[in-house]
């Protein structure tokens, strides 16, 4: 397999509504939820395209660009834009869209960096097509 085909391939798209219990006293999505659901979506990600198991090691710059209000759908993207020896970075755009509308907006971005890890939890060596 491609290198390109082995990035497209592990390309990962969730959708969440955002619910009442899920947002802070200005309506809007926690932060903290918005960047747990983020790295779950990297990890996601970075997982599909190693096969292997993959921790992450940091969380580089992530903008909040839009609030995210509650009664609303997001939808995650998550796609990896490097690969090293033992680490991957992935970048993820969350997308927010009204529930009864067409329009849609990014609202946050963010990338996140994974280790690849072998059965004793040592970096170990990403293959790569």
């Amino acid at each position: 397999m491609a290198y390109e085909q082995q990035i497209a391939d592990s390309v990962t798209r969730i959708f969440k509504a955002v619910f009442p219990n899920t947002v802070n006293h200005y309506d809007t999505l926690f932060g903290g939820t918005a960047m747990q659901l983020m790295d779950e979506v990297a990890f996601i990600t970075a997982t599909r395209f190693t096969r292997m198991r993959t921790v992450t090691v940091s969380s580089d710059r992530i903008d909040f660009k839009k609030p995210i209000p509650h009664g609303t759908i997001v939808e995650l993207v998550g796609e990896v834009k490097e690969v090293g020896n033992t680490s991957l970075k992935v970048e993820v755009n969350v997308y927010v869209e009204q529930m009864y509308e067409k329009h849609r907006e990014k609202a946050i971005s963010g990338t996140f960096t994974f280790v690849a890890i072998d059965e004793h939890k040592k970096p170990t060596k990403i293959q790569v097509a």
